[in-house]
């Protein structure tokens, strides 16, 4: 394999499972600890495959292109293809005739793809090498944009002159807000919108492989290990991204809120369309001046896009091309995902399939590699669930109600139809939370108070909509932009300034709408100043897009999603929420239809949710599926893994929801740091199971002294609840961390209070000096009482089989709390010379059910120690170490 340097033997040990996965066409869960260079593996790993994989299929293609130049028999039964399979019966010059022309088209197709190849290569080798080309191609946007200015400039000046036809204007701004005139699908066949160059467009998806993580970051750091690893010069590398990191259209990018620029990006293309049509149609009159886009340009974008097979680009690389280049990077990027040999691209986009149809990815045959894959289950869960609060419903329904109204007279038939449809729904679904959709929902109070889950087809038949097509009303929202318009309706006439001046009915209702869109910030924005929320109303001012989303959830199949109503003290705070239990239906699409799929993370212990609630409920038989875990590459000397039974007073550690509590453990929690920040230099951090616990003990401390003593020894930083915090508060404790080994004295580091789940337990390191000891207060179990937790143990005890006598809610509760554990200790080594002790503060961690969940690299090494005295000792040897290193 080819590699930037000598691999370590388990990065190659990594690389020959992966092609063997990928050759032989399975699904596989690997597991490579963080510092061991896992990304180069996949890359290295891969891309080999792919090479050969092309090599091999191109001696293929020049085989049978010899022999269907010479006329002779070049297919083997096998390939022959399914028209052969049925010959039974037919005379034998049928067969033999059917036969050559099923090979007569074959080498045809051979051909074409042949000249689509050589032409496309042509092309991108004659951008790499002709600079004057990309010169022309600048110069040409220069001309046009001088061109532009200048016309722009003798519009102003004759405007100037002719100021009475602003208020003419208004009101052709209004009608961008009318809904165009819609016919569902039985009655047309959607037109492609770019007519353009179709030759062009229809070009065939070469095999490649896909390969998402969690957030735009780890994306572009994987693309930079694609610049540096061997295969950086030659691969033909496309980053894909929501529209809010790769627009570069600087008026749609202010609207801040990613559903908004969504729709207002939508539109301008609907726009441009249409304007052609209008064009077409010059003399009747004139509809709109509607605002196009002017960075989707059908020539501009294929330029960037063989600007972007030709050097593997990140994102922040690709929004400065698409700025230079005068091209829309988020299309320009779709563009080149047909001729892309990596296509790399956030969870999301591939998970959900309405995402990845509309991005054009087609997954057939083609490789996945799903990493930073630990909560895989919860993403797939959570980006097909939905919830909704009572108060959008009565806002929603409130604005849609004023839409109807105003303009009753120029909307068509089918639209009325499916708006009246919608308002339906609105008024049932409030009906469901016990409030009314045209009262307050702030005053309405909830008789009956309480969670309730029913599955989906109960819901539609108590809400009494189960007549209703929910698929159309989908398909509606979607096409007609419906929630767009009602934006721009309510940013028009939704301040309290502007009431909708027509019938006094109306009035009443816009009053209320005001109220409502009060309310709503008041919900959302407990104890901010009034001007955010001023700021907020904007992002917050058509839920119609939430209630979509919920809308298309209640589509799921029955068995596999729950509906629940949560009814709180009024119904503008009750709310329903569509739960999805099996996360498996959505990712067997992905599983069937790919050659393979490689499912990676530094942490995937414990596998088996892996395998029994994703992939055997997918469908993927269990032969296909293949295991590979590796160790970490530091020496074992180097961490220190310890699972401490009692404290210094010996107290046994126990942290259940019971215990807790207790002063006792409390007190004994800060003893055992005490004695730790004593012997440990640099940082130490410190997890609790849950923000509430954490600020529990910290007040306890304050109370009994203990923080003081702690604060002699290490300055302490706690993790803030906002995420914009959190970089703040880490740069904080890396200076002091910094500053203390610096200067020396009393003051030894610093010791940072986290918590597990929150923002830095997963994806951020704490190397060297940054994390010597990880504690982990307790077992971070779920809450056991929250209803959607019930729901799925429910659903797991009927629909899996017991494991190891164990019920499989019982599996699940214990490998949710693994999955955190090991994610928070995993940050503390991340390179082969980095060092570490790791503390867990509980005595079950040593019940082999646990302890045998751990990952096997920190497992071989771990110590359980029933008592402090004996665990102190090994960290102060460490510490011995560690001094001597320095």
């Amino acid at each position: 394999f080819p590699f930037p340097y000598t691999p370590y033997r388990i990065q190659e040990q990594f690389m020959e499972a992966l092609y063997g996965a990928l050759e032989a066409g399975r699904v596989g869960i690997f597991e490579s600890p963080t510092g061991t260079g896992k990304s180069l593996s996949l890359i290295c790993g891969s891309l080999s495959w792919l090479r050969d994989w092309e090599e091999k299929r191109r001696q293929e293609e020049a085989r049978l292109l010899a022999l269907g130049g010479s006329g002779q028999d070049g297919l083997s039964p096998q390939q022959a293809g399914p028209g052969s399979a049925d010959t039974a019966g037919e005379p034998d010059w049928v067969t033999a005739f059917v036969q050559k022309k099923e090979e007569r088209d074959m080498v045809d197709r051979l051909k074409e793809e042949q000249i689509r190849r050589k032409k496309r290569e042509d092309r991108l080798e004659k951008i790499r090498h002709n600079v004057q080309l990309k010169y022309a191609a600048k110069r040409k946007r220069c001309e046009e944009d001088e061109a532009k200015r200048l016309l722009q400039l003798s519009k102003e000046a004759l405007s100037q002159g002719a100021g009475e036809s602003v208020l003419d204007q208004l009101d052709h701004d209004e009608e961008e807000l009318i809904l165009a005139e819609y016919e569902s699908d039985d009655e047309k066949k959607v037109v492609s919108g770019l007519e353009e160059d179709d030759d062009d467009l229809e070009e065939e998806h070469v095999t490649k492989i896909y390969y998402c993580s969690r957030t735009h970051s780890q994306l572009s750091q994987f693309v930079h290990e694609v610049q540096k690893s061997p295969f950086g010069k030659d691969t033909r590398l496309v980053s894909l991204g929501s529209r809010q990191n790769l627009c570069v259209n600087e008026e749609v990018r202010r609207l801040g809120a990613l559903q908004l620029i969504n729709d207002r990006c939508m539109e301008m293309q609907k726009n441009k369309h249409e304007k052609k049509s209008d064009d077409e149609n010059e003399g009747k009159k004139r509809r709109v001046n509607r605002t196009v886009c002017p960075f989707y340009s059908y020539e501009q974008m294929q330029f960037l896009r063989d600007e972007v097979l030709v050097e593997v680009k990140d994102i922040e690389q690709l929004v400065s091309l698409g700025r230079e280049t005068k091209a829309c990077p988020y299309y320009g990027s779709r563009f080149a995902i047909p001729a892309a040999q990596l296509v790399v691209l956030p969870y999301q986009m591939l998970l959900h399939e309405p995402t990845r149809n509309a991005a054009g990815i087609k997954l057939k045959d083609q490789v996945v590699i799903i990493d930073e894959a630990h909560n895989l289950i919860d993403t797939i869960t959570c980006i097909h669930s939905a919830e909704v609060s009572g108060s959008q419903l009565c806002c929603a329904h409130s604005q849609l109600s004023q839409y109807m109204e105003r303009y009753r007279k120029r909307l068509k038939a089918k639209n009325l139809m499916y708006i009246k449809q919608i308002l339906y729904l609105l008024e049932r679904f409030v009906a469901m939370l016990g409030g009314h959709v045209n009262q307050n929902p702030g005053c309405q109070a909830v008789s009956q108070t309480g969670t309730v889950l029913k599955s989906i087809n109960d819901f539609l038949f108590q809400s009494q909509i189960d007549n209703i097509n929910l698929f159309k009303v989908q398909r509606y929202c979607e096409k007609s932009l419906i929630s767009r318009k009602l934006f721009g309706f309510v940013e028009r006439y939704g301040g309290p300034a502007s009431a909708v001046k027509t019938n006094k009915e109306n009035q009443k209702l816009a009053g209320l709408q005001n109220f409502l869109l009060t309310l709503q910030q008041g919900s959302d924005k407990e104890g901010d100043p009034p001007v955010e929320a001023e700021h907020d109303y904007l992002q917050t001012a058509s839920p119609l897009r939430q209630i979509e989303g919920f809308l298309s959830a209640l589509t799921n199949a029955n068995q596999d999603g729950r509906v629940i109503l949560n009814r709180q003290g009024t119904v503008g705070q009750s709310s329903l929420k569509f739960l999805l239990l099996n996360p498996a239906v959505h990712f067997a699409k992905v599983v069937e239809e790919c050659r393979a799929v490689i499912i990676a993370g530094g942490t995937m212990q414990p596998v088996a949710d892996f395998r029994e609630q994703l992939l055997c409920c997918a469908g993927v038989d269990p032969a296909r599926v293949v295991e590979f875990s590796c160790g970490h590459v530091i020496p074992p000397e180097n961490i220190l893994p310890i699972i401490l039974c009692s404290g210094p007073s010996n107290q046994q550690l126990e942290f259940t929801y019971q215990t807790r509590d207790l002063p006792q453990m409390m007190d004994e929690t800060g003893r055992i740091l005490c004695n730790l920040c004593n012997v440990i230099p640099g940082g130490v951090v410190c997890f609790f199971p849950s923000y509430e616990y954490e600020k529990q003990v910290y007040g306890h401390w304050e109370k009994t002294g203990l923080l003081a003593r702690l604060a002699a020894k290490k300055k302490i930083f706690q993790e803030p609840k906002k995420a914009n915090q959190v970089e703040q508060v880490l740069v904080e404790y890396a200076k002091c961390i910094k500053r203390c080994s610096q200067t020396g004295g009393q003051m030894t580091g610093a010791l940072l209070l986290s918590v597990v789940g929150g923002k830095m337990s997963e994806g951020i390191n704490f190397s060297d000096d940054l994390g010597r000891c990880v504690i982990m207060v307790g077992m971070p179990y779920p809450n056991i009482k929250s209803p959607e937790l019930q729901e799925k143990m429910t659903w797991l005890d009927k629909t899996m089989p017991r494991a190891a006598g164990q019920a499989p809610s019982r599996v699940l509760i214990e490998n949710l709390c693994m999955k955190a554990v090991n994610q928070s200790i995993g940050r503390a080594i991340r390179h082969q010379k980095d060092f570490a002790s790791i503390l867990l503060l509980d005595h079950r961690y040593a019940r082999p059910a646990i302890f045998n969940k751990l990952p096997q690299w920190i497992r071989e090494r771990t110590q359980v120690k029933p008592a402090f005295g004996s665990a102190f000792a090994e960290l102060r040897k460490v510490r011995t170490c560690i001094l001597c290193a320095a």
